[in-house]
């Protein structure tokens, strides 16, 4: 039974304690620069792709889709370096940016300009870089969309006891007005149930997105793997 008691303890203190974590705002910080983040690298990824595909029966197209690619890898790079260091996600670089060696780069020492691009585009991480674009978006909007919708309907909960008896407010919940303390002390009580509740989803969602990440740049072998922290 003291085992038990004390496992529960445990939980509601872990339930808890989240808006006291560093790492609940590193995650939060993250969430929140996925979005504007990924909207620019698509839309920049996306002009350089489809200039390039149109110019392809010229010699100016397939430069453009090479410098493409280049700014595809150095945006994975930009996110595998935020992965470590607001999530604590263990993501290794692309293989194109770490640095020349024998084993780690695209880039050799004893290499010409057409033996570095055919070991670039035969990078796995080349490809996948691209792909962690669009993934990036798609998890932009997401992101965007669950704090946006967490943080208003939290905010609007736990502001209950200050706007209920406001003269110029009508404070309203769906089809209940709230015009009683003891109807907006239970409000605000739900919302510090959902603001805690929401700070766990939003941690386990940037987690996730430094998974992605790390997955992504995991191909062929490449990397070392990925940890997430609790």
């Amino acid at each position: 039974m003291p085992t038990q008691t004390a496992t529960h303890r445990d939980r509601i203190r872990r339930f808890a304690g989240v808006p006291l974590r560093r790492q609940t705002y590193r995650n939060l910080a993250y969430l929140a620069l996925a979005f504007p983040l990924g909207l620019v690298y698509f839309v920049t990824v996306s002009i350089g792709l489809s200039l390039g595909a149109g110019l392809l029966v010229t010699w100016f197209g397939l430069p453009i889709v090479v410098l493409t690619l280049v700014g595809a890898t150095v945006i994975a790079g930009v996110e595998a370096t935020l992965a470590r260091r607001l999530l604590g996600t263990d993501v290794d670089l692309p293989r194109a940016l770490r640095g020349t060696g024998t084993d780690a780069a695209t880039t050799r020492p004893d290499d010409g300009i057409l033996a570095s691009l055919e070991r670039f585009l035969l990078a796995p991480t080349t490809w996948t870089s691209l792909v962690l674009v669009g993934v990036k978006f798609v998890f932009g909007v997401a992101a965007f969309t669950v704090l946006v919708t967490a943080g208003s309907l939290a905010g609007a909960l736990l502001a209950a006891p200050v706007l209920y008896d406001d003269p110029h407010v009508t404070y309203r919940i769906y089809d209940l007005t709230v015009t009683t303390l003891p109807h907006a002390i239970t409000l605000f009580v739900g919302g510090l149930l959902l603001t805690l509740a929401s700070l766990h989803a939003l941690n386990f969602l940037a987690r996730l997105g430094g998974a992605l990440t790390a997955a992504l740049l995991a191909v062929g072998g490449e990397a070392s793997g990925a940890e997430s922290p609790t």
